[in-house]
């Protein structure tokens, strides 16, 4: 036999010699190929092969045959999953796991199969594993990747051994994504991101021939998380409205555990900007809840603070808080001041203060809670760090730049010891930075920081993740900063165009990407790209959140600011005029949203020449900020800076340069500081 009757193709001359080595002498294998090559042509799955497929499954059907059933198994099994990244780790969690399956078959079939592979009682034998790879590995027909402790297969013997298993496919699929399921456990350190990451693209090919109603209660659950941490929140979804029927049928509608798996497709809701929906959903279980446990019940509680998150995305802020001071009293009431749960309400109100401006109000809360946070769970507690991320939010909102940095900086040492360098949570701790310094002006530190942060979530997380298009859209907007306009363009565009098709096109953060891109546009003198963009941005935004909600208001802003950048003034002045209306009617007229909107319109009427006005505008804008953010708030120091151009031009020096006294003398302090 010559390496031309094998076409010369190196995996078929590879897997030959495998072969020879041991069982047969040349001449008996040139025999065994061409019998076998003659039946494999006449097998209508492989009909029509190139002459390598042909010579390459000839090879391999021959050593195929030779291999005893624990190999053949789990190649079969590797025809299912993805042919990379295929560990033992994998099948040693699921082996080692005690969760119990709903279907009593499926568990005892999967029991068997994991049997031949390594279970062994309680425990699990890596020798035996490593038994059966041997096989495998002697006839060439799997690698093992020790830098990644990996095996993978060839794609195309991975095809075939699928096409000869065609008719128990859906069966080696169920049994296989059981395994995935069961390897999957609810803990959250690095390592378990990082292991359920690399379960997606297994997940993916082995519910190819699958429906959500086809999987074991357990196993959707945590295939749901898998999905679900990696932003593929349409295929949570499927699986999770699965799961919450099944629990409807067998368990009834006001099971605790089907109540939960309300909750957790809310979530996903959410998640996908789908806030009617959520609340839909939210209210059922929350009124559930309370007829079966009772109003004071934890789960009770917990539902409605569930509902008051909802609330507030869907700006409505009043019944936010309302619902916030309720759980928070009654969680005193039944679980004492100090208890985690306590502290997560009185966050969750100070998050709700926070979005109705009362900057002040937030900060005295969230301060209590970092307190008392590291009075009860230590200093290093994951919870204690999230009090200490949103306190640093706060600065940054009262324009306490520095302070925020100081807090972001400690929170960003202390993730990367507790959960080490690439945790999402840590990744988001140097994000936080990233933006710090861009607010700063610290352009260069916070491009620098923000590539890397851009790099790792690619890593990490891959290249379509939610929080890896996140840092795409942070760094364009310190490009735009640094008056790069074509780089913040091209990275804008590639966020817009994944987020429609990860999140959708009606997703928030898609809506935030096409305002994003628009802003860029005006900028860029294309005002009517810009116009267009903004205008689509405007109506889906009212089409999903409401004329009156918070997002929307602002998108009408962002449409204003490009009337006027086209000289449309009497369009820009009746938006503006609406937007200081809405502002002021659901923000309330402290509001920094609604203090932005009027020095917006101040603008508009120094274009139309409406000096008094404009003048009477800045000054109350002014006073409103030093009230409400502070004497040395940057937003308050730009309303010193245009009421003083105001003066300027109209001959009022002397008021002029009283502002322009204060606004050195606050530079110099800045510097000293």
């Amino acid at each position: 036999m010559t390496i031309q009757e094998l076409h010369y193709f190196a995996l078929a001359v590879a897997q030959a010699g495998a072969f020879i080595h041991c069982h047969s002498s040349l001449s008996e294998y040139r025999e065994l190929y061409q019998r076998e090559r003659d039946n494999l042509l006449q097998n209508e799955e492989t009909q029509g092969q190139d002459p390598y497929e042909s010579a390459v499954y000839s090879t391999w059907k021959l050593s195929y045959d030779k291999l005893d059933p624990s190999a053949r198994l789990f190649l079969q099994i590797c025809s299912v999953l993805h042919h990379e990244g295929i560990s033992e780790k994998m099948f040693e969690k699921a082996a080692l796991s005690e969760e119990q399956l709903e279907d009593s078959e499926l568990e005892d079939e999967v029991t068997k199969l994991l049997n031949q592979l390594g279970k062994h009682d309680s425990g699990w034998s890596s020798w035996t594993f490593k038994k059966v790879i041997k096989g495998l590995m002697s006839h060439s027909l799997i690698e093992y990747d020790d830098a990644n402790r990996t095996y993978s297969i060839h794609p195309l013997v991975h095809h075939w051994r699928g096409t000869m298993t065609k008719g128990n496919r859906h069966d080696m699929h169920k049994l296989t994504l059981t395994i995935i399921g069961l390897s999957v456990s609810w803990t959250f350190t690095e390592e378990d991101y990082k292991y359920r990451r690399t379960l997606l693209k297994h997940v993916i090919n082995s519910m190819a021939s699958l429906e959500p109603e086809d999987i074991d209660l357990l196993v959707a659950a945590h295939i749901g998380l898998i999905y679900f941490e990696q932003g593929y929140w349409k295929k949570a979804e499927a699986l999770e409205v699965a799961v919450m029927e099944k629990k409807k049928q067998v368990l009834g509608d006001d099971h605790p555990e089907t109540l939960t798996s309300m909750g957790n497709l809310a979530s996903i809701y959410r998640d996908q900007g789908r806030l009617e929906d959520a609340e839909a959903l939210k209210v059922v279980v929350l009124e559930k809840r309370k007829q079966v446990l009772g109003d004071d019940h934890l789960e009770t509680l917990t539902s409605m603070g569930n509902l008051a998150s909802t609330y507030r995305d869907q700006g409505r802020l009043e019944d936010a808080e309302a619902l916030n001071v309720v759980v928070l009293e009654k969680r005193k009431q039944v679980l004492g001041d100090d208890h985690p749960n306590t502290l997560s309400s009185m966050a969750n109100l100070a998050c709700t203060y926070s979005h109705q401006g009362r900057l002040n109000d937030t900060e005295a809360l969230q301060v209590v809670v970092l307190e008392k946070r590291k009075r009860v769970l230590g200093d290093d507690h994951p919870d204690t760090l999230r009090s200490m991320v949103n306190l640093a939010c706060i600065y940054r909102d009262q324009g306490r730049l520095k302070d925020a940095e100081a807090l972001d900086m400690v929170v960003l040492e202390k993730r990367k010891r507790v959960l080490a360098d690439d945790h999402p949570d840590t990744l988001r701790s140097m994000a936080n930075l990233a933006c710090a310094y861009t607010d700063q002006g610290r352009l260069k530190d916070a491009e620098a920081l923000g590539m890397v942060v851009l790099e790792k979530r690619k890593r990490v997380l891959g290249d379509d993740h939610p929080d890896t298009l996140r840092s795409m859209a942070n760094l364009a907007r310190t490009c735009h900063k640094q008056g790069r306009l074509k780089d913040a363009e091209a990275l804008e565009m590639v966020v817009l165009e994944k987020r429609k098709r990860v999140l959708g096109d009606d997703h928030p953060d898609t809506l935030l990407s096409m305002a994003n891109l628009a802003n860029t546009y005006r900028c860029q003198g294309r005002l009517n790209d810009a116009e267009a963009l903004q205008v689509l941005a405007l109506e889906k935004k009212k089409w999903l959140l409401g004329d009156d909600h918070p997002d929307t208001i602002k998108s009408m802003g962002y449409l204003a600011l490009v009337y006027s950048s086209q000289d449309r003034l009497d369009d820009a002045e009746a938006l503006e005029v609406m937007v200081l209306e809405k502002g002021q009617q659901v923000l309330g007229d402290d509001h920094p949203d609604t203090i932005k909107s009027m020095a917006r319109l101040a603008v508009v009427y120094f274009h139309q020449g409406r000096t008094d006005e404009e003048e009477a505008l800045e000054v109350m804008v002014l006073e409103k900020r030093q009230r409400v953010l502070g004497d040395d708030h940057p937003d308050t120091l730009r309303a010193m800076e245009s009421l003083a151009t105001t003066y300027r031009r109209q001959g009022r020096m002397d008021d002029a340069e009283a502002l322009e006294v204060v606004l050195i003398d606050k530079e110099k302090v800045d510097i000293l500081l």
